[in-house]
């Protein structure tokens, strides 16, 4: 059983002072694998924007410039293109990339990258991208990833528990593995039995879990799904996983998650 006192507020982006009633959550039917986010869920929000974000637009220039002849680099910038041209038609006006994508401007692409990430945008192509760049960095060691106190250890005892960790974010798989093979804490990578990204779906829509039990030859019931974000966690209650949320420190707050088992550490989950 998860006892979590006084985080009703904080999940809901209430305040108050007075203190709140220990919530007490249905026991879980214990799972095959746990699959998880990665910001706010293993790894501070702080992290990801205050020092991943800022290394991309640092870099993505010099980089684009230093790796502009790469088959996969050349495939991200027409995906790029496409994206472009799609928001260009939608009027919302981005920066414009003209031109097929072996003769692109890179300021225009530069631009373009920043824009999306002014917009915190999901999709495939800017994560490829930001995925390679960041690999860069952490070749360098101008990178050393963060995850929260609590995450080497429950991964140890989960596999020792006979569960399967996976990962799914919106990142590329990439950057997933390079993220926890780069940790303060160490290598966590050989913990960590697979990784998911946009490319298996949107993590707003139940189709995507569904996809990712198919993967996992399990039953959707045998999978739970923590992450900090309630409308994914809805998804893939929809898609029939148990699911939890993480209220973790400095999380953006979260509509009231009356149907998600809500914990502020990875101790209070199978200790």
């Amino acid at each position: 059983m998860i006892v979590v006192p006084g985080v009703a507020a904080e999940a809901a982006g209430c305040c108050s002072s007075q203190p709140q009633t220990p919530i007490v959550m249905t026991p879980f039917t214990k799972p095959l694998s746990v699959l998880l986010d990665i910001e706010g869920t293993t790894t501070p929000i702080d992290f990801v924007y205050n020092i991943l974000f800022p290394y991309v637009r640092e870099h993505v220039k010099p980089y684009l410039e230093e790796h502009l002849a790469s088959t996969e680099v050349q495939a991200d910038i027409r995906d790029l293109l496409q994206e472009n041209a799609q928001d260009t038609r939608r009027g919302l006006n981005p920066p414009l990339i003209e031109g097929p994508a072996e003769q692109v401007s890179l300021d225009a692409v530069e631009a373009y990258v920043r824009w999306l990430m002014d917009r915190d945008r999901k999709t495939t192509p800017l994560k490829s991208i930001q995925g390679k760049i960041w690999d860069q960095g952490y070749r360098r060691g101008e990178l050393r990833s963060q995850v929260f106190e609590d995450v080497p250890r429950a991964f140890k005892r989960w596999r020792d528990q006979g569960k399967t960790i996976f990962i799914y974010s919106s990142g590329s798989v990439l950057a997933q593995k390079l993220l926890f093979a780069n940790t303060e804490a160490g290598d966590l990578t050989p913990s960590i039995g697979g990784y998911f990204d946009t490319n298996i779906g949107a993590k707003k829509d139940p189709e995507s879990y569904r996809r990712i039990a198919a993967e996992l030859k399990q039953q959707s019931s045998a999978v739970l799904f923590a992450s900090d974000v309630t409308a994914e966690l809805d998804a893939a209650a929809s898609a029939g996983f148990q699911t939890l949320l993480c209220v973790r420190p400095g999380n953006h707050p979260q509509s009231p998650a009356s149907q998600h088992a809500i914990v502020n550490t990875f101790d209070e989950v199978f200790p």
